[in-house]
């Protein structure tokens, strides 16, 4: 709880520094690292099969929403059609504009590559409205992730601008969404969109690719070094409509990536 505690004070200090000039009181700081200690140790740990789902065959992302006052404010599913595209088509219409002549290829040149699996444009929606005080949070679990250890992390996300901090688009903030890595001593590392910085690989005017390489992990608080050994992965998305630079409360992701393997597909749990 310790380990948890310092990382949560760390992300929300580092929150406070980056969020467009804004100013928090230590009291919200302290509610917002309490909310966190209590999501982490409640959130239920996956259930995996250990024959169907080996451990380290990474090729899963389970969304869910963390609501225990029930104030359905949180929703974290897969939906059809809000992904981006890699190896896509657009419809054509006929002359008359009554039907479909044909199609056209098209990419989304942020997504040069994406998950074979995902035959309908699939991306990860992740959202929270009101204040981010509110003890809720988007999440989605990462399967299959237990017992490797990390050389990148990332996602696409949509979002114009260039850069993570930019206002325009998915939020993308110092604190979510973030990879919450669990490793087999019990630590929690934090890892947020836009602390430490990553590195965008590409980027169109909607959507850009943000990766994490072993030396961005290793800025992680505390570092994610060669050699931990990791026991769970927890995207968290639990900031409110309140929070800047947009002030969206709202991502949407696609092709998360585990050391190169890229999964953006996955079921609709929407409620």
């Amino acid at each position: 709880m310790a380990v948890i505690a310092a990382a949560g004070l760390f992300i929300l200090m580092t929150v406070t520094r980056q969020t467009n000039g804004q100013t928090f009181s230590t009291k919200a700081l302290q509610t917002a690292l309490e909310m966190n200690q209590g999501l982490m140790s409640v959130l239920p740990q996956p259930t995996i099969h250990p024959t169907t789902d080996p451990p380290g065959n990474f090729k899963n992302v389970i969304p869910s929403d963390f609501d225990p006052g029930k104030r359905y404010l949180v929703q974290a599913s897969w939906l059809s059609g809000i992904g981006c595209v890699s190896n896509g088509f657009t419809a054509i219409p006929n002359s008359s504009f009554t039907g479909v002549a044909g199609t056209a290829p098209y990419t989304d040149t942020a997504c040069p590559s994406g998950d074979s699996n995902d035959q309908r444009n699939e991306g990860l929606l992740l959202a929270k409205t009101g204040p981010t005080e509110n003890f809720a949070a988007a999440v989605a679990e990462l399967i299959n992730v237990k017992g490797i250890t990390l050389t990148e992390l990332g996602y696409d996300i949509r979002k114009s601008g260039g850069i993570p901090a930019s206002p325009l688009g998915s939020h993308c903030g110092a604190g979510a969404p973030r990879f919450d890595v669990v490793t087999a001593d019990g630590a929690v590392h934090f890892l947020g969109c836009d602390s430490p910085p990553p590195t965008v690989t590409s980027a169109s005017t909607d959507w850009m690719r943000l990766r994490w390489d072993s030396t961005a992990l290793a800025a992680a608080f505390p570092p994610i070094t060669a050699t931990d050994v990791v026991s769970r992965i927890v995207i968290v998305f639990d900031d409110g409509t309140d929070t800047g630079p947009d002030f969206f409360g709202a991502a949407v992701l696609d092709n998360i990536d585990v050391n190169g393997t890229l999964v953006g597909s996955g079921p609709v749990t929407a409620n």
